[in-house]
């Protein structure tokens, strides 16, 4: 896929996943966060939840969960822990979760992922 095709469906994935974050209630702070080490997609808060978001758009929800790897988790944790203090005041509870798209899909919510990695 060509790099220019790759960038508009991930912008897609990310209005389609701070559209479903908004649906279930969070709001979204910002968008495209980029940082020395890393970017994160989305940073939404709903309540004292403070979650930087990493959104993953492939043709079908489980190749989009497969892209959620090592390098990239390391990527999105890093920046989240310099970003943080932007965000989160204290009593926060700070996280990291991910939207994954695909068309036809409703998408999914992986919330708190980063105690996986």
């Amino acid at each position: 896929m060509r790099r220019q095709q790759a960038e508009a469906r991930g912008r897609q994935g990310e209005r389609i996943a701070a559209w479903w974050l908004r649906l279930k209630g969070w709001r979204i702070l910002d968008r495209r966060v980029k940082t020395g080490v890393g970017e994160i997609d989305l940073v939404a808060k709903k309540g004292m939840t403070v979650a930087f978001v990493e959104v993953k758009t492939r043709a079908t929800i489980e190749e989009a969960e497969a892209f959620l790897e090592p390098r990239t988790m390391q990527r999105v944790i890093a920046a989240a822990e310099a970003l943080a203090p932007s965000y989160a005041a204290e009593g926060h509870d700070v996280r990291i979760d991910a939207v994954l798209c695909a068309p036809g899909r409703r998408p999914r919510h992986l919330e708190n992922i980063w105690q996986g990695w």
